[in-house]
């Protein structure tokens, strides 16, 4: 893969320009584009930037964060705290995600999606109220193996980091992460999934690939 260098704000610029003509695969009004990235690569940061660059071109997005979609601490931690294989497919409630997030920005939808379900901190459910998404805005999804799941993406963004990177970008308390996302990469595959690919292994200076 030939990566080429690129600022953070022109990436943005880039990916929001593309989604201005991004017709959703399923005919509906709503492209649906995935961030996808471990903690460390810090996805979200480039969710925000797109959407700060779509709402300067007069385009609505809604950011969205797999964080606010945990399971209850009772199910996450039933196996241990540190356990992988919770981690990599036990975490994240994607039923949820797709009733509340996907399934109402299907051709017939409403529109109206929860941006967030559960609170980590407090171990409660957030109580966010929906948010109506306009005909033509974007869902702009991220966090972590977004891959697995078969959502439906319009779009789909691999932020990726080199195993070096990735275990100097992540704090301590979490390395034992690290094994899940080499699973991740060896199983799926993230950048084969991907249309676009940004290297952050340096989070000054990115790099990108497109298809």
């Amino acid at each position: 893969m030939r990566l080429q260098a690129i600022t953070w704000e022109r990436l943005g610029d880039a990916l929001a320009e593309r989604l201005l003509d991004l017709a959703p695969a399923d005919g509906g009004p709503w492209p649906r584009v995935a961030f996808d990235g471990a903690p460390a690569a810090r996805p979200g940061e480039l969710a925000a930037r797109v959407a700060a660059a779509l709402r300067e071109r007069g385009r609505p997005s809604l950011t969205v964060g797999t964080d606010g979609f945990l399971r209850p601490a009772s199910l996450r931690y039933e196996f241990g705290r540190q356990d992988e294989e919770s981690y990599y497919s036990g975490w994240f409630d994607t039923k949820a995600l797709w009733r509340e997030v996907f399934g109402p920005l299907e051709p017939d939808g409403t529109g109206r999606v929860l941006p967030d379900l559960w609170d980590p901190a407090t171990d409660r459910a957030t109580r966010s109220p929906y948010v109506e998404l306009p005909r033509g805005g974007a869902l702009l999804l991220h966090g972590p193996f977004l891959f697995n799941h078969w959502f439906p993406f319009d779009l789909a963004v691999h932020v990726g980091l080199t195993p070096g990177a990735l275990r100097r970008r992540t704090p301590e308390a979490e390395r034992w992460t690290l094994p899940v996302f080499a699973r991740y990469e060896r199983e799926t595959g993230p950048a084969a999934h991907a249309d676009v690919v940004v290297r952050a292994d340096d989070p000054r200076h990115p790099a990108w690939s497109r298809r």
